[in-house]
């Protein structure tokens, strides 16, 4: 994949610190942090995957990265590769990072979602990644139509019961998927998700560029593109 993924959790009042060796994107999940980021000291909390947006600490190799959790503990997702290229610290914050309400009026709204881009090849042409956000609403389909690209992807599920779930599609294949499940997507295969009635699902997705080919967007699966047109809503019963 030419990428690494975890998640780190750090108990009430513990600290973290290391110099990266890579590229590294860190999402904070959950809690209230204290970072010191290459000597500068920021605050960030959230409360809710859901609700509110993300904080995302960006920088290249060599910098010196310290969490510090408040009270009540605080997790993050952490994303790192390879970038021989310098990497300016950035910390995108909340209201940095616009929600889009992608799907409304097609295919009966079955497919609407909030979708939440953090950085891209447009803002941050100098990555190797591109990460965002989807909050996919209970019983609906998010990533559809079903769409591909030629760069390997990621996901990151969580689900605002523990007890949710729900589907992901990778090429011909389905799997189910659980809170704190994480997916891996080749590039080329199409792909789509579908969250239970009753259960909102999250997902965080990080694309990795290709040497030469960096992620610009993806192709929807073709058969199913007239969808893409709201005079078409597909079959409506008449009950």
């Amino acid at each position: 994949m030419g990428m690494d993924f975890g998640i780190l959790k750090l108990r009430a009042g513990a600290k973290h610190h290391e110099v990266t060796a890579r590229e590294t994107a860190i999402v904070l999940l959950g809690g209230r942090v204290e970072a010191r980021i290459a000597g500068n000291l920021f605050g960030a909390q959230r409360g809710s995957l859901f609700d509110e947006g993300p904080t995302t600490f960006h920088v290249g190799a060599g910098t010196s990265v310290e969490l510090r959790a408040d009270a009540g503990g605080a997790e993050f997702a952490v994303i790192r590769a390879v970038n021989p290229r310098p990497l300016p610290v950035r910390v995108y914050t909340p209201a940095e990072t616009a929600t889009e309400d992608r799907g409304a009026g097609l295919a009966q709204g079955a497919c609407r979602r909030l979708v939440r881009t953090i950085f891209d090849y447009s803002t941050r042409p100098d990555s190797t990644l591109v990460v965002g956000e989807v909050v996919n609403f209970p019983g609906r389909w998010s990533s559809y139509p079903g769409h591909h690209h030629a760069q390997p992807e990621i996901y990151h599920y969580r689900f605002t019961l523990p007890q949710g779930y729900g589907h992901a599609e990778i090429g011909e294949s389905v799997f189910k998927v659980r809170h704190g499940d994480t997916t891996t997507i080749p590039g080329g295969l199409d792909h789509a998700q579908v969250s239970a009635p009753g259960y909102g699902m999250y997902y965080l997705w990080v694309v990795r560029h290709l040497p030469r080919r960096p992620y610009k967007g993806f192709t929807f699966t073709r058969e199913h593109t007239w969808l893409l047109d709201p005079k078409n809503q597909g079959w409506q019963p008449s009950v």
